[in-house]
């Protein structure tokens, strides 16, 4: 057999069991370097765009965009997608129920989880997966696959290999959109040195489409293609370990865990469809409920969320953001849960607690800022409160003011 027909049962083979072993999409590229992905993933990086994320750095980059650093003698890169969109509805029953999941917190405590997050955390499942891949090759080859492979955690740049093996085309919110399922896929890759027969980029573009620019709430997409990852609703939600700016908790909606909003808005994402791994999508954190989130223990976070992107957030910056939720939110029945949470949280969610109340406003509000005043030694929670007070002073002039 020849090298170009062996390299192209190879390639059939591949597929044929990638598709076998679960995964939605597969296609295949070079292992030669990304050379403009690096440049302009560098040039993100001193333009400032990639601030709070220092790992995000020109050696990862470097490292990322050359294949053959991560696995000498590479010769393709299997790119693979995995669907995660749980549809709308696919946490009810067809009566309505919830099949015994928890009933669902009212709209007014209700906070949002982006859909990825909404089961088991893909890293460990799309690894499992890629691992059982290249076992399966080897046995299928008679011969060992050297190989490695990769989710977002990696180094390597998913979104470069996806585009340009034509698994998708960049998006102008940065994602990759699939002609099949949207962007409502994980990217996976394996690097090999399997000799294998490169799919050809594929020939779309968003045109002059720019509903997600358009709809970020934060102005996160500075420009198509261009993330300002620190304005970014997923960044502030859940790499984040400090306080969220003030000048952006009031965009940031009922969102407690990334955001899907530029997404939701997507054309492409009109052809979602209900993803067909069990792992994804448990019906109890379509949302989550804000009171229940800030009356968390360690333990209890742990056993609410364990196994999920969820953890990554950590109970402490959680519980900060469903104080921002709830101020966003303006119910005076979480009044109660805000007040505890100024008096006995951590020191940087009974700051995020004390502004939650200035947005809510009410005599019971003001009666717990005012003890915290008087009781916290924090100075930064001590400015958090004051500027609650304040907050609550100019709308109380400002009532007095207006005509009857």
């Amino acid at each position: 057999m020849s090298e170009a027909m062996a390299r192209l049962d190879n390639t059939g083979m591949v597929k044929k069991r990638a598709l076998e072993k679960g995964f939605d999409l597969v296609r295949i590229t070079n292992a030669d370097e990304f050379v403009i992905d690096r440049e302009v993933a560098i040039a993100r990086i001193a333009e400032g765009m990639m601030e709070g994320l220092p790992w995000y750095n020109h050696s990862r980059v470097e490292r990322g965009t050359s294949p053959r650093q991560l696995l000498p003698n590479a010769r393709s890169i299997i790119c693979l997608g995995l669907n995660y969109f749980p549809g709308d509805l696919a946490d009810q029953e067809p009566d309505g129920s919830t099949d015994g999941q928890p009933e669902k917190p009212p709209a007014a405590f209700a906070g949002k989880v982006a859909r990825y997050a909404r089961g088991r955390d893909y890293h460990r499942v799309m690894k499992r997966m890629m691992r059982e891949l290249v076992a399966d090759l080897s046995e299928g080859l008679e011969a060992p696959v050297s190989a490695h492979w990769y989710v977002d955690d990696g180094p390597m740049l998913d979104r470069a290999a996806a585009a340009r093996s034509g698994l998708g085309w960049f998006g102008k919110n940065t994602n990759i959109l699939t002609s099949e399922l949207g962007s409502w896929v994980f990217l996976g890759q394996i690097i090999t040195d399997l000799e294998l027969e490169p799919d050809p980029p594929v020939k779309k573009s968003c045109g002059s489409c720019v509903r997600c620019i358009d709809a970020c709430p934060t102005g996160a997409i500075v420009a198509p293609y261009v993330i300002d990852n620190v304005r970014c609703i997923s960044y502030q939600t859940i790499e984040n370990r400090g306080p969220i700016p003030v000048n952006l908790r009031p965009l940031m909606l009922d969102w407690v865990f990334g955001c899907d909003i530029c997404q939701e808005v997507c054309p492409v994402n009109r052809k979602g469809q209900p993803t067909l791994e069990p792992q994804f999508g448990r019906g109890d954190l379509t949302v989550a409920d804000l009171l229940e989130i800030l009356e968390m223990t360690d333990a209890r976070f742990v056993e609410r969320f364990a196994g999920t992107p969820i953890m990554r957030a950590k109970r402490v910056g959680l519980q900060r953001n469903a104080c921002v939720a709830l101020g966003n939110l303006g119910e005076r029945d979480s009044v109660p849960a805000l007040a505890l949470a100024l008096a006995t949280g951590e020191t940087l969610v009974r700051g995020h607690a004390a502004w939650a109340l200035g947005e809510i406003g009410g005599s019971e509000a003001e009666c717990a800022l005012n003890a915290a005043l008087n009781s916290e030694a924090d100075p930064e929670v001590q400015a958090e409160v004051s500027a609650a007070l304040k907050s609550l002073s100019g709308v109380a002039t400002q009532g007095q003011a207006s005509p009857d």
